[in-house]
C-alpha cells in the first residue's frame, strides 16, 4: 500500500472514531493528538526539518487552544480555571520552543499534558456515565 493510501486510511479511521465517540473519548483523542504533534515537532526540530516542525507546532498549539477554550468555566470552577492557565502555559512553551528551537520546552509541554491524559484514562466508566446523565438533565431543564 502506498503512503498516500495509508494516510487516507488513517484519516478515515480517525473520522470514524470521532463520529462514534463520546465527549470523554474525544477529549482523550485531542490530548493524545497534541502529545503526538509535540513529539513529531521535536523529531522535526532534531532533524532540522523546519517546515515539518512548523506544521506540527501549529497543529499542537491549535489542539491545546481548543482544549483550553472549550473548558466549561461555570461548571468546572477552580479546576477549569487551573486547566485554562495550564493550557495557556503549554501553548507558550510550544511557541517558545518553536521560535528558539528549544527541545527542552517541547519536552516540558509534553510532560505537562501526560498526567492530564493519564487522569482522563483513569476515569471510571461509572463516573463518565454519571456526568453524561447530569449533563443531559441540565440540558433538558433548559
Amino acid at each position: 500500500m502506498s503512503l498516500r493510501g495509508i494516510k487516507a486510511y488513517q484519516k478515515s479511521t480517525v473520522k470514524q472514531d470521532v463520529a462514534a465517540s463520546d465527549p470523554h473519548k474525544l477529549t482523550l483523542m485531542l490530548m493524545q493528538g497534541a502529545m503526538d504533534k509535540i513529539a513529531y515537532a521535536k523529531g522535526a526540530m532534531e532533524r532540522k526539518d523546519f517546515v515539518d516542525k512548523s506544521k506540527f507546532v501549529t497543529k499542537a498549539t491549535s489542539i491545546v487552544i481548543y482544549l483550553r477554550d472549550t473548558l466549561d468555566m461555570d461548571v468546572g470552577g477552580e479546576i477549569a480555571a487551573n486547566l485554562f492557565s495550564l493550557y495557556s502555559y503549554i501553548v507558550e512553551l510550544i511557541n517558545d520552543a518553536h521560535f528558539n528551537n528549544d527541545i527542552a520546552k517541547l519536552d516540558e509541554a509534553y510532560s505537562l499534558l501526560e498526567p492530564i491524559r493519564d487522569a482522563w484514562v483513569a476515569i471510571p466508566e461509572s463516573a463518565k456515565l454519571e456526568a453524561y446523565e447530569k449533563k443531559a438533565m441540565a440540558v433538558s431543564n433548559v
